[in-house]
């Protein structure tokens, strides 16, 4: 159990799936995790369900905290993280869940003595099935990475990233659930077309999804000999294969994720 204060400034999704997965995986007492969200409701209802302790400012919750998260929107991360530096204790680890938002801009709003990790997580973190990459800056110990992966371990899977690599961490794990989710409809429309009922048509494409996901994961074979392996010679499959290929499927993924990642670039350049 980690005998430490964890704080969130901002309670949203993500900080409630954070939490949630502490909780549940016992990783710490509720008690030890501190909450402040601008919305009075979030804090009550937080600590009602999950016996956390809320704080009347996000400067009680900087003063408590052996591990700070910033989790408010990207535009006012820096804003905050700020007007509560002057709060934290020297030895407190800053961990920022903002997307575009780099260890240096962090750095200046909290100073350049300040243990920092930036973080990007996903939506499926929501279901316990996130995937998380954790950035520390050189101030960081291997002990305190280690424990920041730890909090994400339980609700997923995560792993350390250089921070060059985080616009590849967007568009293949951040933005990816967006291209899934098209995926799994596209698929459930055609079973549509060929006479299942909607509802069953989403159960069925979903978890063929997550089953073909989970083989990947578990097997370590190369997605392409798992392919092969549903591919009978003259079969149904090849012949879905074939049309995918020439339709340029792998050609329009690899040129989805360029530009989500050009994208991602471009917006973390913005001062």
């Amino acid at each position: 159990m980690l005998e430490k204060k964890i704080g969130f400034i901002g309670c949203g999704n993500m900080s409630k799936a954070i939490i949630g997965g502490l909780v549940a995986g016992g990783a710490i007492k509720p008690e030890n995790i501190w909450v402040f969200d601008r919305k009075p409701a979030t804090n009550q209802a937080m600590q009602q369900q999950y016996g956390i302790t809320p704080a009347q400012s996000a400067e009680e919750v900087a003063r408590q905290a052996d591990i700070l998260f910033g989790a408010v929107k990207p535009n006012v991360i820096l804003k905050v993280l700020k007007e509560v530096a002057g709060s934290l204790n020297k030895e407190t680890l800053v961990v920022s869940i903002a997307a575009g938002v780099t260890l240096d801009a962090l750095a200046v709003a909290l100073g350049h003595d300040r243990k920092i990790v930036r973080v990007m997580p996903n939506t499926p973190a929501l279901v316990n099935e996130g995937m998380t990459s954790v950035t520390p800056n050189a101030l960081v110990t291997r002990q305190e990475t280690d424990e920041v992966v730890a909090i994400f371990n339980s609700f997923g899977k995560a792993a350390v990233v250089d921070e060059y690599l985080i616009h590849a961490v967007v568009g293949v794990s951040g933005s990816a659930p967006a291209y899934v989710f098209m995926f799994i409809e596209a698929m459930a429309d055609a079973a549509v077309l060929g006479g299942m009922p909607r509802a069953q048509a989403y159960q069925f494409a979903a978890q063929a999804v997550k089953g073909s996901a989970q083989m990947v994961l578990e097997t370590g074979r190369h997605p392409g000999e798992l392919k092969d392996m549903v591919c009978s010679p003259g079969g149904t499959t090849i012949e879905a294969v074939k049309v995918l290929e020439e339709k340029g499927f792998r050609a329009a993924v690899i040129e989805a994720i360029s530009q989500c990642m050009a994208k991602s670039a471009a917006l973390s350049k913005k001062p």
